[in-house]
């Protein structure tokens, strides 16, 4: 397993890591006792950060998590989770205050089973009044890393230049690292032309969403997946064209995606043993540059194409 550096956090982490949103079952059904084999799988194969959120499952994958973590050496991995987005019987809901982000942390703890969080993040802050994220949700969250609660602070957000803004607009080194999805994988790489000012700012950078959140898998994106349909064609398309040739895109994007050693970690979310394994395996196997250029050259109308957030 190969480990890089965290911005100046001094974590070091594996460049594969595991997202526990597949534990609230927001991709797909779960069988609970699976993914605490597939915690428990990622963990004793060297990888050491493990991400999730109240919002996921709306409190679900933080429940199903913690049962995981309580058979788990808390020296061995490191914890992010999140506060602003959460969830009550199904509806969504917001809540970037000060109050709301302190309380959350403390509530997450508890489902967690732990007594301290590495790494806590603003969740999804386009959906935010960013003025309260630099005023009222950060401050809060730095309070609690003076005081030892969380080690480290970070954001996380699908618009790209939104990271830029809370960046310049709050005391050096509040935040710590920024979480990016679906910026950094065969149909986009728009993260890379903001590397240079995250660097610049001793930002570490995670990438997660290997898979665009379900369009470069066989199984295809669920229904809810907010990608336009013309994008969600061509996928299909390079998908079908890398199985026509007996290879796996899964395989090609997980490799594509942490092949970059400016960000520091890459997440996929799965709830299967075996699939932790097999992730494992395609980030450490050679890039199959032939195969690469043909999916870039499939992807190429719609490359950078995004979607609002839902």
């Amino acid at each position: 397993m190969e480990y890089r550096e965290l911005g100046r956090t001094g974590l070091r982490v594996s460049h594969i890591s595991f997202g526990a949103s597949s534990l609230g079952g927001v991709f797909h059904s779960l069988h609970e006792s699976d993914g605490i084999r597939a915690v428990h799988t990622a963990v004793e194969h060297g990888i050491n950060l493990i991400d999730v959120s109240p919002y996921y499952g709306h409190l679900k994958a933080e429940t199903v998590l913690g049962k995981a973590l309580k058979d788990i050496d808390r020296s061995s991995y490191y914890l992010s989770t999140k506060v602003g987005r959460y969830g009550t019987d199904g509806v969504n809901c917001w809540d970037y205050s000060a109050r709301k982000a302190t309380e959350s942390v403390y509530q997450s703890m508890e489902r967690l089973h732990v007594d301290h969080i590495d790494l806590i993040n603003v969740h999804d802050i386009e959906f935010a009044d960013l003025e309260q994220v630099c005023a009222e949700t950060l401050p809060a969250l730095a309070e609690l890393r003076a005081k030892g609660v969380v080690g480290h602070v970070g954001i996380t957000n699908l618009t790209l230049h939104h990271f830029r803004y809370v960046i310049t607009h709050v005391p050096a080194g509040t935040v710590e690292s920024i979480l990016s999805f679906c910026h950094y994988c065969l149909n986009d790489d728009a993260l890379t032309d903001y590397l240079d000012f995250f660097e610049s700012h001793g930002v570490g950078v995670i990438n997660a969403s290997p898979f665009s959140m379900g369009l470069l898998t066989e199984r295809g994106a669920p229904d809810w997946h907010p990608a336009p349909l013309p994008l969600r064609s061509l996928c299909r398309k390079a998908v079908d064209y890398c199985r026509s040739k007996g290879k796996s895109i899964e395989q090609l994007a997980v490799r594509f995606s942490v092949g970059n050693p400016r960000i520091a970690s890459t997440l996929f979310s799965t709830t299967r043993p075996e699939a932790v394994l097999q992730n494992i395996r395609w980030a450490e196997a050679p890039l199959d540059e032939e195969l690469l250029n043909d999916v870039q050259k499939i992807l190429e109308p719609r490359f950078r194409d995004t979607w609002l957030n839902s």
